[in-house]
């Protein structure tokens, strides 16, 4: 028989506060409150939704990140991350290439430009046809 062990969320919003390299006292200072007060929220299973979004807002994180944090998931997106640290430079592997959206963009706009023109061209024509007839 397995057993599914709840959130604990007071857990949760200290491993968020470490990784965020916050400490206790700088929490507490955030949300209005002492390092005493924050020590016994991070050892509570549950946090009333009221302090929950105070602590969320503080950390920079929505409370549901906090309901749902999982260190699995935050080690998994760091184990896939990209990183080279032999430059200051950091690449975190761009899905698409920028310059190509560019173009897209650029040409996305001559088009309409362009189609714009006509338009114009059209109007003026239509307005002179009106302009004979009188």
């Amino acid at each position: 028989m397995s057993t599914v062990k709840p959130k604990h969320i007071g857990r949760n919003i200290s491993r968020i506060r470490e990784l965020r390299d916050m400490k206790q006292e700088a929490l507490a200072i955030a949300i209005g409150t002492n390092q005493q007060s924050i020590s016994i929220i991070e050892g509570s299973e549950s946090v009333d939704e009221e302090k929950l979004n105070k602590i969320a807002l503080a950390l920079g994180v929505t409370p549901e990140a906090i309901k749902n944090f999982s260190e699995d998931a935050v080690f998994n997106i760091i184990g896939n991350t990209y990183n080279d640290d032999s430059s200051s430079i950091k690449n975190y592997n761009c899905t698409f290439n920028p310059l190509d959206k560019l173009l897209e963009a650029i040409d996305k706009n001559e088009k309409l430009y362009e189609r714009l023109i006509q338009i114009e061209r059209e109007k003026a024509s239509y307005l002179e046809k009106l302009l004979d007839k009188k």
